[in-house]
Parts: C-alpha cells; structure tokens; sequence
C-alpha cells in the first residue's frame, strides 16, 4: 500500500463546500467517488483542510492510501479523466506512509480578491465587488498589525475551545488598478478567519475603524469587535508547504542508506 499526496485545484461555485456531505455535492464526495472507480473500492481521503461554499483552491492538499498496482504520478491522469471540470488535479505522487495533509501542513497561504470597479457578472462568482472607495494605504498599515503570533478568537467564526493562537508571517495588498488581491501566508487559519480579517479591514478602507483598531480587537478576543465577515467568492486557497522529508517515498531513505 502506498501513500500518495495529490494537489488539487477546484472552482467553488457549485459545490456545498469541500467536505463530504450525505445528499451534497462536495468536492471531496467527487474525488472519493473518482477513486472509486479507480481502486474499485471505497476510499477516504484526508485534506489539508476545508473550505466552505463558493470558495475556491488552487492549491488545496489531500492524501490517501492506494491499493492500487499504479505509480504515483499516474493519479493525475487517472483522475483528470474522470472527476467533472470544476475540480482538476495538478499533482500527484507517492510521499512518507507518516505523510498527513493536515497534521504536517507548516505553511498555508490564502488570496482574498476585492474588485473597486464596475460590475461584471462573469466575474460575480470569482471576486467580491465593494461599491464604495478604500483607503488601501490604511489597510495596508492595518495589516502590519495582524503579523506575528496572536490569539485570533475575534476573528474566528467558532466559538469552540480549539487552539486560537496562530502566526501570521506575511499579510500583503495589492492593488491593479482597483483589483485589490490580500494576501496571508501562515502557519494556518481558523474557520471565517481570512473573511472577517477582510470585512474589517474593509471596514477600516471605509474610515469606519482605524489601522491601529486592529491591535485592540486582538487583544479583547471578541468577535463583535471585528468586522463582517466578507463574502466567499472571493477567497482562494493558493498553497499548502510541507516538510521535505515528509515528501519522499520510505524507498527514498532506503535506497540513500545503501
């Protein structure tokens, strides 16, 4: 049995989010169906996380065990040919039998893209269109407040008791000619996270908080005091980063020892 990993691309719109849902079309559903009728059994697969309805991915991560006879690399064709067009496969291969999409994930980064100008619907599906101007000088003052280690519980859509302390390494706006694209790189995200850090740092373009406002909503760990949560349409994960040693098939190490 081999382990492999598969980097998967996938457009949103249509799906009832990633995770597999009884009587939903999910993206997970659709590639766990697609595998299948590849190994001629059930399989489950293990992802990098989930996204939720209308987000997108370039860069989303699954792996699962294959019981197959098939080089690892071999997936990419396999599953191309059978999975529906809004989901594509970019990579495959075998990796470590410890390998986990979740657990070793070190480094994700997401794209959240915000359009200033006139509305298109061919694009509705793909970018959030923001009827008023931003200030984009003081939302990008705003993110230098959102880098390093933080409790995040005022930007996180669940209450639960899971962990809220994460490290942001890298939190960017650029702007094309009123096609805004916010960037966050980290070592990972909370459910809503990188939707509500955008709707307030809209609320902020707005002149409706300040730059420095972010600070103070960290620190009180209250979601009341963040802004709304933008809409996902305009969210993509862009990557996942793993450790290299956990990218290399157990034969690697085998053959390298002798």
């Amino acid at each position: 049995m081999k382990r492999i990993k598969c980097t998967v691309a996938y457009d949103g719109t249509l799906f009832n989010g990633y995770q597999r849902q009884p009587g939903q079309r999910t993206v997970q559903g659709e590639i766990e169906a697609a595998l299948e009728k590849i190994s001629k059994q059930p399989v489950t697969i293990h992802s990098s996380g989930r996204t939720d309805t209308g987000v997108h991915a370039y860069g989303q991560v699954f792996h699962f065990d294959s019981v197959v006879n098939m080089d690892g690399s071999r997936y990419v064709r396999a599953l191309n040919s059978i999975l529906p067009e809004d989901i594509y496969i970019i990579d495959s291969q075998e990796v470590h039998p410890e390998f986990h999409s979740r657990y070793h994930g070190k480094v994700k980064e997401y794209r959240y893209r915000l359009s200033l100008n006139e509305y298109n619907p061919m694009k509705r599906n793909y970018v959030y269109y923001h009827r008023f101007s931003l200030d984009v000088e003081k939302m990008r003052e705003a993110m230098t407040y959102l880098l390093g280690t933080h409790n995040f519980t005022s930007f996180c859509g669940n209450l639960d008791d899971i962990d809220k302390v994460r490290t942001i390494y890298q939190a960017d706006l650029i702007d094309e000619d009123g096609e805004l694209t916010f960037i966050f790189v980290g070592n990972g995200f909370l459910r809503y996270m990188i939707r509500i850090m955008v709707g307030t740092l809209i609320q902020i373009g707005e002149g409706k908080k300040k730059p420095e406002d972010i600070k103070t909503i960290i620190e009180a760990k209250n979601r009341k005091l963040a802004g709304h949560t933008a809409k996902p349409q305009g969210l993509y994960l862009q990557r996942v980063d793993y450790p290299e040693e956990m990218l290399k098939p157990l034969t690697d190490y085998v053959d390298n020892e002798k």
